[in-house]
Formats: C-alpha cells, structure tokens, sequence
C-alpha cells in the first residue's frame, strides 16, 4: 500500500467510527493521520523500514502499529472489527446531503437503513418522519438530497479529476512514441465537475499509441475506437476520452479538444466569415489546402486574435475581446501574498496555530488570518467568547517565536444564525482583525428569508468579509437559493468582500457571480479555508474561478501587500459600534 491508499482507509475509518458514535478526538485523530500521509513526500515504505513511523506529524504509537500491519499484511484486524460492527454501506448514506453521522446512525439501528436506496424507499413510504428529531419537511429534504446527488451523476471534483489526469499524463508521456501528451476538455478550462477527462496526444505513431492506452491495465471497456480518437472506461468508473495528431497538427488539436462547444461555434462562425473552416487537423483555406497549427498561439493569430486563455472559453465575449487585445491579465496562482481563511485545532482543524504558521510560510504566505469557528457551529467545536479571547495570546506568542517571516492577525469565521444574527456581539467582533460571516446551516429556508440572513451580516460594520455565500458542497449539499442581486448591492453598499473558497468541493463563489461582483466594485478573496498544511495547495482551484470570472491581481485582495490588506482592513473602521 502506498501513502495515498493508507490515507483513504483512516478517512474510512474517522467516518465509520463517527457513524458508530465514538468520541470526536478519535475521530480527529485518523482525519489528522490521513491529512499527514497525503501530503508525505516520501515513500511510507522507506519510513516503515527505517522506522521513523512516529515522526510523522499526527502519527503516534497506535497509528503507526496500525501502519505497520497494513504494510506487512495488506489487511488492518481493527477495520474488519469495525466493520463487522458498523455496515460500510452506511458510508454512501453519509453522502446524502442533511446527513451527519448521527442520523446515519439513526437511520440504521432504528429503522434498519444500511444504503442510500434504501433511505429513498424509505423517504417515499414516509418511514422517516416519525423518528426521533425527523419530520415531513426533513423527509422531503432526505429526498431532495438523494436528487441532488443524482443530478451529479458521474461526474467528479476537479481535484479528483486533476489527480487522476497526472497519472495518465505522466504514462503517456513515459511513451517513446508520444512526443507531448496535455489535458484538454472542461478539465483544462477548470469547470466546477468535470465528466470524461479529455486528454491530446502529439504522435507520428498513432497506432502504437491506441494499442498501450485501450490495453492498459485500468482500462475496464473500450467504448469506441478509431485511428486518431479512443474512448475508454476505467475500473474506478471514470472515462477517458484520447485525441491524436502529428505534433505539426498538435495546436489545432489542443485548441478543438479544448472547447467549450460554444466557444468553438463561435471561433468556427468567424473562421467561415474570413472564408477558411477550423477542424482539429488545421485551418482549411480557400484554396484547399491546411495550414497545420503546431501551437493554439497560430490557430488564434491566423484569425487575427490573441491567444485565448482557455479559462475564458465559454463564449462570453471573450472572442471579441481577443480580436480588440482587451484580454485581462489573469490572476496567477503565485501572485497570492495572504491567507485570510484558515482552521487549527482550537476549532475543527487539525494542527496548531504555529503548524499552520509553518507550513503557511513555507508556501509563500506572508499574512495568515487565524479564523477558527464561532461556537454556533456545533459540530466544529467552535470558540465560546472567552476561548476566543485566549486564543488572542497564543497567536501573540507564535508571533512572537516566528518574528516577522509572517503576519500573523486573529479572525474568526462567525456563524450567520438561523435568525439571521451573529454568533458573536458587535463589542467582541471589534475586537477582531477580521471577521468572516459564514453561511452553514438553514440553507432551505425560502430565497427571502435565506436572503435577508445574508444581507443582515453584510450590513454589520464589524463583518469585513462573507465565507463561501451559497453554502454549497459538492456533491452533498446545493447551495441557499439566494438572491443575487440583493446580496451584490448590499456589498457594494457596505464595502464587504466576497470570498472565493477554494476548497474543490466548494468553489463558491462560483465564476458567474465573482465576475458581476468584481464588475460591480467588489473586492473578492480568494481562500483555501484550510484545515490542514494539504488544503494551502487548494489555492490552485481557487484561482481558477477567479480565472474563469475574468479577475485581475488587483481584485483580489489575497495578492496585496501585507501591509495593504491591514490598511484596508483598519479602514473598515472596525471600532464602530
């Protein structure tokens, strides 16, 4: 087994023994574990055999026990114990949205609920609303839960999707026949899911190629196969689709396998209108002939356009901009300065306020915000207001001990309650560097009421920033039905930024409203939410929405200066009252 692998199983574990009801340090403790083993950069092997297993931060003597016997046996006793007392298909009735491991647990030792089906039938036949703490409109939430997680279908997170790319990239290009291998598809313009993954390949040797890509060991089924394209399924579900071309055609090729549809309808229809056609081998000209594009720089500039980041491919006006050199300059991933959203175990993260100072630092941050939970959120193990206040004189320390590598400053991300009020009072939340307004829980209220709660914390003078504004979680959880339009003007009005959370399987804002609140004057922030030194590498999806929404540096607020973002957070005058 490699690190990867050993990480999954702990995540198994935290859940099943969450199901089972076992006290949440236990749990945190295999989450912490799996957190280590993913972002260990040596082979757990080599660790094992030179027995330094305890080194490892979040692995102590049970752990590693537990290490051992995987990588020695292949089989852990304490999982099939486990398992033999909590049935694993209660795993996939975890993944139904309004679904803890409380009710997961309910579900099963009252009503005999073991799978998501059988929560469906269950929910139809309305056997759920006379549970203890259920109801009509918790059955209805049941169902429309299952329905969302329906509507994903097989579709995937972008990092599961990116992880599964490089993989595949670094076997194709490990090819000697394949001389460039890239990602291509709703993957290369970072879509929020992604389907197939759509990967382009630049060969003379074309058929050398399809016969090691469709005999590949993973490959469950061939679905269809011709000389330049192959479409296969893998045994993990997910499917590839394979484009090929000479490399004197590999531009032509990168750009149609690109897309969007849309996009190249577009590029198509003004092709037609300079009297040549566009197809993945090159540009038909009139007389006939192709001009063969070795680079997507030659298929845009022999239509008289800049190159097309393929972000800004959805057919958004991003044509017109090309052929008028109006393209902005795209935020990059290394222009970030500053994190601004970010857990330790004082809530529900799992390192200290100086391990993720640490490991901040050594990814190039400058400012970090300590932003733990407010205590409303239960179930995070939020801060009361004198826990708060403690947790003020640790981070001085830290400060203290790390000098100025990094800023560090205290924030709290503040639970917008049901009613629509805050977590903290207005005296404590002046008190604070920042403060984060955060939508968690009551997400199914009606549009007004959801809405107003909203706009309640982007009206208070203390709140300089809103978390992650729909709530959504892919695929577990669809985001409050908000009104937009009252949410961005009251921004405008107030000053208050909007984030962009990074987090894969948040991603909201999404690039559709990030662009209307830039466009409006609001200032967006781009964060990881870290609970863990692995999430700091999330930035990357982050800002690819960012991308996606057309956003400059300067309009993100994370790519400042240090000392600019304590200005313009002193400026929100946060001693009002």
């Amino acid at each position: 087994m490699n690190q990867q692998e050993l990480a999954d199983l702990f995540e198994r574990i935290a859940d099943l023994l969450e199901i089972k009801g076992e006290v949440i340090y236990v749990t945190r403790a295999y989450r912490r574990a799996a957190e280590s083993l993913r972002g260990l950069a040596e082979d757990i092997q080599v660790v094992h055999l030179e027995g330094r297993l305890t080194s490892i931060p979040g692995i102590g003597k049970a752990i590693s026990e537990k290490i051992k016997e995987l990588l020695t046996t292949g089989r852990l006793t304490f999982l099939e114990k486990l398992e033999d007392e909590v049935p694993p298909s209660l795993l996939e009735v975890l993944q139904v949205p309004d679904v803890g491991p409380r009710k997961a647990a309910l579900f099963w030792k009252q009503a005999g609920i073991i799978t998501r089906e059988g929560l469906r039938q269950a929910a139809l036949a309305g056997k759920l609303r006379n549970l203890p703490g259920m109801g009509e409109k918790s059955e209805a939430r049941i169902l429309a839960g299952i329905a969302a997680l329906e509507r994903m279908g097989g579709r995937h997170s972008l990092e599961t999707a990116w992880k599964s790319a490089h993989i595949w990239l670094e076997w194709l290009r490990s090819l000697p026949s394949v001389q460039q291998a890239q990602p291509a598809g709703s993957l290369r313009r970072w879509k929020e899911t992604i389907g197939d993954l759509d990967l382009v390949v630049a060969s003379n040797e074309p058929g050398q190629v399809m016969q090691a890509f469709t005999h590949h060991p993973d490959v469950l089924e061939v679905k269809g196969q011709g000389e330049y394209k192959a479409s296969v399924e893998l045994r993990s579900g997910m499917r590839i689709q394979l484009w090929l071309q000479p490399p004197h055609r590999f531009g032509s090729l990168w750009q149609y396998a690109t897309g969007s549809k849309h996009h190249n309808i577009r590029l198509r229809e003004y092709a037609i209108q300079k009297g040549c056609s566009l197809s993945e081998r090159g540009i038909l000209l009139a007389n006939g002939e192709y001009h063969e594009c070795e680079t997507e720089e030659e298929v845009y500039h022999h239509l008289g356009m800049v190159w097309i980041p393929p972000e800004l491919r959805e057919d958004r006006g991003e044509i017109q901009a090309a052929l008028e050199n109006r393209l902005p300059a795209l935020i990059e991933t290394q222009q970030r300065q500053a994190e601004l959203h970010c857990h330790t175990t004082w809530s529900d993260g799992i390192l200290s306020i100086e391990e993720m100072a640490r490991f901040a630092r050594a990814k190039g941050i400058r400012l970090l915000a300590i932003t733990d939970h407010s205590a409303g959120l239960g179930v995070a193990g939020g801060l009361t207001v004198d826990r708060l206040r403690d947790q003020r004189a640790e981070i001085n320390a830290v400060q203290q001990k790390l000098g100025d590598t990094i800023q560090l400053i205290q924030g709290a991300e503040v639970e917008i309650r049901s009613d629509g009020s805050l977590d903290y009072p207005n005296e404590v939340l002046a008190e604070l560097d920042i403060a984060i307004a955060s939508l968690h829980s009551s997400l199914k209220q009606p549009r007004e009421v959801v809405t107003q709660r909203l706009v309640n914390a982007i009206n208070n003078p203390h709140i300089d920033l809103i978390g992650h504004p729909s709530g959504r979680l892919f695929p577990r959880r669809e985001g409050a039905d908000l009104d937009w339009d009252t949410v961005l003007s009251a921004a405008v009005k107030n000053g208050v930024a909007l984030e962009i959370n990074a987090s894969p399987y948040r991603l909201d804002l999404n690039d559709i409203y990030a662009r209307r609140a830039a466009e409006m004057g609001i200032l967006l922030a781009v964060n990881t939410d870290a609970h863990s030194q692995l999430d700091f590498e999330l930035v990357r999806y982050g800002i690819s929405v960012a991308r996606r929404a057309w956003l400059t540096a300067g309009q993100v607020i994370n790519t400042w200066q240090p000392q600019r973002i304590l200005s313009w957070l002193h400026s929100r005058n946060k001693n009002s009252t």
